[in-house]
């Protein structure tokens, strides 16, 4: 699910940072750069872990700051395809659940990737399984926000998107919980 990877950049220490030892300021401006944000074929970046190699500085004409070729490692969210991962269900719409994992949002269970047969209720804006446990009676079990569930990841989506834009999502996880086992956790106990 986290993965550590290295990376290349050159980074730029504008003047006001010279006062900063050469290692924290470098790290500064790897995090300020890619700390949150998802970088396409990578996933979702946590931190810069460590640096490994850091060239000469190089000052280019006009412009008072060092700019340094860097080697780095990051620490990248990006779940394997069928791992089972735990999360929380977020909210419920017509296009199926949408589940959370508290530092990512952009996870979605589609209809028919939920146990079999599943209805949304549009009264309570909430999917729920019609489970058969075998006396006749169909019973609800409810897929309520806040609700903890599994889910299996089938499938994930990168868009490039460019930076400072609100449109679009940059990253997104497809999940399944139509196995045993997987969906409200509470259902297994």
């Amino acid at each position: 699910m986290f993965m550590l990877v290295e990376m290349t950049k050159t980074v730029r220490i504008p003047p006001e940072k010279f006062h900063i030892k050469l290692n924290n300021a470098i790290t500064e401006e790897l995090d300020y750069e890619f700390a949150n944000k998802v970088v396409v074929d990578i996933g979702l970046i946590i931190c810069v872990r460590n640096l490994i190699s850091i060239d000469d500085s190089i000052l280019i004409p006009g412009d008072g700051a060092s700019h340094i070729e860097v080697k780095f490692n990051v620490i990248a969210f990006r779940p394997i395809i069928n791992q089972v991962i735990q999360g929380k269900i977020r909210t419920c719409s017509p296009e199926g659940v949408h589940v959370t994992l508290e530092f990512f949002d952009d996870i979605l269970i589609p209809p028919n990737s939920l146990p079999e047969p599943s209805t949304f209720d549009e009264t309570e804006q909430a999917w729920y399984w019609q489970y058969d446990k075998g006396d006749g009676e169909v019973h609800k079990l409810y897929m309520d926000p806040g609700e903890k569930v599994k889910f299996r990841v089938q499938s994930e989506h990168f868009e490039n998107i460019p930076p400072d834009t609100e449109q679009g999502v940059p990253y997104r996880i497809v999940g399944s919980m139509s196995e045993q086992g997987l969906g409200v956790i509470a259902w297994w106990k």
